[in-house]
């Protein structure tokens, strides 16, 4: 049977966090700059332990206000500093609880500029190493910030989007462009099962993009994300995949 990682982004308050812990693999947990706390995380990886999900820091820019999907005008070395730190808390605060963290995956704005931009995707590429070499870094496939994360000696994740729609170059449509989010959930299931299949994506304008899937990402802040959480994975289990972490 196939294996496919099933990852998903909480402690971010969205309020579901309990009913979609059972139907994934990987959670990706808010490390208290976007979003998040102590509480949140200790509970966030509370359920993870329960559940048997690998664990995994989602750090991003320090901006609640906009729930890190606003670019800040950093630097490469506030964005090191703080990516280290959010990293570092997490393992802190799961080290206390007797937890394991895998991985390390940016979250928003943070992970589209690591993903197009040389510069930053060392910048929190070195940042995950120096927090802990053995952390693998999950990023956009095809992106800078897993050609940086394999130049500086991490294991490196390749994520694809089930209710993302691509552009040609394989980067994810901005969300504040039209048709960024994929809203009917049978077309998102069809486009995640050809990208585990066959490797490929239909871009927005209708060209074929090559793309490498170790994990698929399922958006957790949605209104309907614990249903679509359930229909994907079923979907995926009658297709033959068996959901399980790579860190399992």
């Amino acid at each position: 049977m196939a294996r496919i990682d099933l990852n998903c982004d909480l402690g971010e308050g969205a309020g579901h966090d309990a009913e979609l812990m059972p139907l994934i693999s990987s959670a990706n947990i808010a490390c208290g700059a976007h979003a998040g706390d102590d509480l949140t995380i200790r509970a966030t990886i509370g359920l993870a332990r329960q559940h048997g999900v690998a664990i995994g820091a989602h750090p991003g820019f320090p901006d609640r206000a906009n729930f890190g999907r606003v670019e800040l005008p950093v630097s490469v070395e506030e964005v090191r500093s703080f990516v280290l730190g959010q990293t570092q808390h997490l393992l802190a605060l799961a080290g206390q609880g007797g937890a394991r963290v895998h991985h390390v995956k940016p979250h928003g704005a943070l992970y589209n500029l690591a993903a197009r931009d040389a510069r930053f995707a060392r910048a929190v590429a070195d940042a995950v190493y120096e927090a802990d070499p053995r952390l693998v870094l999950v990023g956009l496939a095809g992106s800078r910030l897993l050609e940086a994360g394999a130049e500086c000696g991490l294991n490196t994740i390749s994520e694809v989007f089930a209710d993302r729609t691509y552009q040609a170059d394989g980067s994810l449509t901005p969300r504040n462009q039209p048709g960024a989010l994929i809203q009917d959930t049978a077309v998102a299931v069809a486009q995640v099962l050809r990208m585990l299949r066959a490797g490929r994506v239909t871009a927005a304008d209708g060209n074929e993009v090559e793309i490498r899937a170790d994990t698929v990402c399922l958006h957790g802040d949605g209104e309907h994300a614990v249903e679509f959480a359930r229909q994907l994975r079923a979907a995926l289990a009658q297709a033959g995949f068996e959901i399980k972490s790579p860190g399992a």
